[in-house]
């Protein structure tokens, strides 16, 4: 495991020599990832920190490892139970529904959203933004084709939420997986219908460092199983920055162990699985 110098010599090399800064994530999950790195590229910690000097492609790519870059379809189905039955059906009469998705990975949670929005007659009226530090994993985003095997378990969790009413078990929806993505069992493929591409704006955006850089105010703001890997300081920095962004009474949606705590919290009222700015 790399030593606390090891670490702080690591951020200090990659400020001198980009606009990345990487000092206030979680201590002991960023020091898996460098150990993780020097593992996978059979490195120790000065080659390591001379390569990242000297190569800006290899700096680039230091940078995509350790960012985490998990997502799921319709991940924690009551999570989108909730927005499709409670938070959704309340924004039916605004002009423009605008929502971001900040740290967005390979896309599947922005398209559980464009497949919400279509099912309450409301894709019309969306205006979704993405964003994420990784530029490749927002590609994959744009492309919709994922593995079929590896997801296939999340079938699962769209039938929980587009077809059935957890709020009322009477109502049932017969609507298929296969009215927005076209699987292709023999070459393992699943890909997301042609309609629902094309509609979200995708930036490379530095939770970090970088602002509201779509310059507008948000109805709804999802940022989940991000800020886990942050310290509170950073986590709070962000916090700032949804409120700001976000129309009053806008609705946050973070991931399951995460919380607003410190002094944002006082911007927010907690709503089970999401908070309200007041």
């Amino acid at each position: 495991m790399p030593t606390n110098e090891d670490i702080i010599r690591f951020h200090e090399t990659v400020k001198k020599v980009s606009e990345y800064d990487f000092s206030e994530y979680s201590e002991k999950s960023f020091a898996r990832r460098i150990e993780k790195i020097l593992v996978d590229y059979l490195l120790n910690m000065e080659e390591l920190l001379e390569k990242i000097a000297e190569d800006r492609k290899f700096l680039e790519q230091i940078v995509k490892d350790i960012t985490v870059n998990t997502t799921e379809l319709f991940r924690d189905p009551k999570v989108w139970q909730t927005l499709k039955h409670r938070i959704l059906p309340k924004l039916k009469e605004n002009e423009f529904v605008n929502i971001w998705h900040a740290g967005c990975s390979t896309g599947q949670e922005v398209y559980s959203m464009l497949i919400l929005l279509n099912e309450l007659d409301m894709l019309h009226k969306a205006r979704l933004y993405a964003s994420d530090i990784n530029e490749d994993v927002m590609d994959k985003a744009k492309a919709g084709e994922y593995v079929y095997r590896f997801n296939i378990e999340y079938i699962e969790n769209f039938k929980q939420v587009i077809q059935v009413n957890p709020f009322n078990f009477e109502e049932y929806n017969s609507t298929a997986f296969t009215k927005y993505f076209d699987v292709n069992k023999i070459n393992d493929t699943m890909e997301i219908k042609p309609f629902l591409k094309n509609i979200v704006t995708y930036k490379k955006h530095d939770l970090v460092k970088d602002n509201n850089i779509f310059n507008v105010k948000f109805d709804i703001i999802l940022c989940r199983n991000v800020l886990i890997y942050f310290n509170s300081n950073l986590q709070n920095r962000v916090f700032s920055l949804f409120s700001e962004a976000l129309e009053r009474k806008g609705t946050l949606i973070l991931g399951a162990h995460e919380s607003i705590l410190g002094h944002e919290s006082a911007n927010f009222i907690k709503y089970g699985h999401y908070y309200i700015k007041k």
